[in-house]
């Protein structure tokens, strides 16, 4: 935008500059031209009172050559036959005066009382007659040369062209000036949405520069106030809801206890300790406020997670008589993913395999893994997904009482927190297969670039105006 404004600018001053330095221009030279013919005339007029006297031509030579004109031999007298009545001189032939320029046509045509210019090599002649009697008139030839109708012509129009481009020069120094005064609120506004979408919901915009912007600048901070405020609710009724857990979370640790010795009892005191710690977990993330999101993630062993859970699932498959198998875990594998996170990813995928399939439905779970990256494939021989884009997207439960659509939406989140994803397949036992792609690089790298790349556009588009600002 500040460009653009530039640019009007610049054509705007330009067209009325030469709207009016060219028809100025012109009339300088006309003026300079006048000018230089009235000094000739003025010169012509010096020898009319020496024609009036005399028409010896001795005493018009010396006439001639007294004059400003005929030293510079740019004057000439055409002088007609006369009788000599008033010399006592007898008749006389005409004459010529000084240097002539002109031919015999242009000079009887002045003879008949007519002044005229005509142009001559190297410039022009101004012809005026003057009367010596009744019929009889002489003409007087003043030569203009070309320099002379000219003389101050160029040095006007450089002024004139100075004083343009000073205009001009003038005229783009304003338009940036107020195109700054623009794009600058425009430039913070588009930065602070920028930080705004990376989650930083601190950011803020000053509200000045012309009214439109002001106002634009009060809707984003109302905003932003708006976003935070939610967010906080949020957080505050997550962790509310989580502290209301503990207490049948506390009757099932009792219970937990009475059961005795014994693998299901331990499994289930088990299960129920790391609920409690899942419960604890949530509250203090909540209550965090966001403030801890930059903090570096420590990562986990992928591999000894899905042991891990995969022999807590597998005594549940045992007893729906479910044939499992793993593969690909023997290594170790660091993945730049919380240990209970991946935990809680690994869970929503087996327990949509317990709950969306009969029970007698074999699964299987294989780790592959890349230079770059980690592949959990869990796949199953039961019915498959009939939406997969449907099952990705968050609340969008399609699996009957009991479900809530949120847990391959966490498995998604776990995925692009390292710069992978997640995809939705048919498998080779049948049903479905979702692979889950981490990357172990670590630290979103896709999503640090695409947020590089989103400051870059922004920043270029308020350089040119289209957000320019």
């Amino acid at each position: 935008m500040r460009w653009a404004l530039v640019k009007v600018c610049l054509a705007v001053t330009v067209m009325v500059v030469l709207a009016f330095a060219v028809p100025l221009a012109l009339v300088v030279r006309e003026l300079a031209r006048d000018r230089a013919f009235a000094d000739a005339e003025r010169q012509a007029a010096q020898i009319r009172p020496a024609l009036a006297i005399t028409t010896d031509r001795d005493r018009l030579e010396r006439a001639v050559a007294s004059s400003q004109a005929g030293e510079v031999g740019r004057l000439a007298v055409h002088v007609p036959r006369t009788d000599g009545a008033r010399e006592g001189t007898g008749a006389r032939t005409a004459y010529v005066i000084g240097r002539a320029r002109t031919g015999p046509r242009a000079v009887e045509t002045a003879r008949r009382g007519r002044s005229l210019i005509t142009a001559v090599p190297g410039g022009y002649a101004l012809l005026q007659p003057t009367a010596l009697g009744a019929g009889e008139f002489a003409v007087v030839e003043v030569y203009v040369p070309h320099r002379a109708v000219g003389n101050g012509v160029t040095t006007s129009w450089l002024i004139l062209a100075g004083v343009g481009l000073a205009l001009v020069a003038g005229s783009v120094a304003t338009a940036d000036r107020l195109g700054q005064r623009l794009v600058r609120p425009a430039e913070r506004l588009a930065r602070a949405a920028a930080e705004l979408g990376e989650g930083r919901l601190g950011v803020r915009v000053r509200e000045d520069g012309p009214a439109e912007l002001r106002a634009a600048a009060v809707a984003f901070n109302s905003m932003a106030d708006d976003i935070v405020r939610l967010l906080a609710g949020e957080r505050e009724l997550a962790a509310d809801l989580s502290h209301r857990l503990r207490t049948p979370l506390t009757v099932l640790r009792l219970n937990a206890a009475s059961l005795g010795d014994g693998p299901a009892a331990e499994q289930t005191r088990a299960a129920v300790a790391q609920l409690e710690r899942e419960v604890d977990q949530l509250i203090r993330t909540a209550r965090e406020d966001g403030r801890h999101k930059d903090r570096p993630v420590l990562g986990c062993d992928a591999c000894e997670v899905v042991r891990e859970r995969m022999a807590f699932w597998s005594a549940l498959a045992e007893d729906e008589g479910r044939t499992v198998r793993l593969a690909g875990v023997e290594a170790t594998v660091r993945v730049p993913v919380a240990r209970t996170e991946l935990a809680a990813a690994l869970d929503a995928l087996l327990g949509n395999v317990f709950r969306h399939t009969p029970e007698g439905t074999a699964f299987a779970v294989d780790v592959h893994r890349s230079e770059e990256a980690l592949i959990v494939l869990v796949s199953d021989a039961g019915p498959g997904i009939t939406d997969p884009d449907g099952a990705l997207r968050r609340g969008h439960g399609a699996g009957g009482t009991g479900s809530t659509g949120l847990g391959l939406d966490i498995v998604r989140r776990v995925a692009e927190s390292t710069g992978g994803d997640v995809r939705i397949g048919r498998s080779v036992l049948g049903g479905a297969e979702v692979r889950v792609w981490l990357s172990l690089a670590g630290g979103g790298t896709r999503r640090s670039d695409r947020r590089r790349r989103m400051r870059r556009r922004v920043r270029r588009l308020a350089g040119r105006g289209r957000v320019r600002h």
